[in-house]
């Protein structure tokens, strides 16, 4: 890549962080986006109490100073992840959304409690035929390869690697086309 290429890649990155800024200043003239506010944009009724807890846990997870809102840095970042980021990132974010103690394993609880939100969200749209406890003890099968109850970060990325159903399970994507104009977003081929 020659230096006429680069600096055509940072005009057009700065122009999309322009326009996400503007975007972000006027659906948030406070500056920070509200949990409400971001329950909003992805369409979230209060009365769906599994979509708004899994709204909440992503929300919390992109809230990285603590705040209770996303200023425009911690948007920017989630945006980013989620849109343009890659795998081994995206999965990296999942293990820490499913790891609610924070002390770095996963036990049964904590998968289980995202994969029962999953689970009621994904059964309005789809034909799922395993319950919450069977998905967790699959997901453990594959992914606890010490067999010791837990699932390590190592665990968690080279399961969901190896086998195409547990990174389905595992990745927790979500439809973030709410957010900002995607295409602004999308790698070129």
């Amino acid at each position: 890549m020659g230096q006429g290429e680069s600096a055509a890649n940072e005009e057009v990155d700065l122009a999309v962080i322009q326009e996400l800024c503007t975007t972000f200043m006027r659906e948030c003239p406070s500056g920070a986006l509200h949990l409400h506010e971001f329950k909003r944009i992805f369409g979230v009724q209060s009365t769906c109490e599994e979509e708004s807890i899994y709204i909440e846990t992503i929300f919390h997870s992109f809230d990285t100073n603590r705040d209770n809102k996303l200023d425009f840095m911690e948007y920017v970042a989630a945006l980013h992840l989620v849109l343009r980021g890659k795998l081994e990132d995206r999965l990296k974010w999942s293990f820490k959304m499913y790891d609610r103690d924070g002390n770095g394993r996963l036990d049964r609880q904590e998968i289980r409690h995202i994969i029962k939100i999953i689970y009621k969200m994904k059964t309005k749209n789809t034909d799922i035929n395993m319950t919450p406890n069977e998905m967790c003890d699959r997901i453990f099968e594959l992914a606890d390869q010490n067999n010791d109850g837990q699932i390590s970060l190592a665990e968690f990325m080279e399961g969901a690697q190896k086998d195409e159903w547990l990174m389905e399970m595992l990745k927790l994507d979500f439809n973030a086309g709410g957010w900002v104009n995607r295409t602004m977003w999308v790698k070129s081929p």
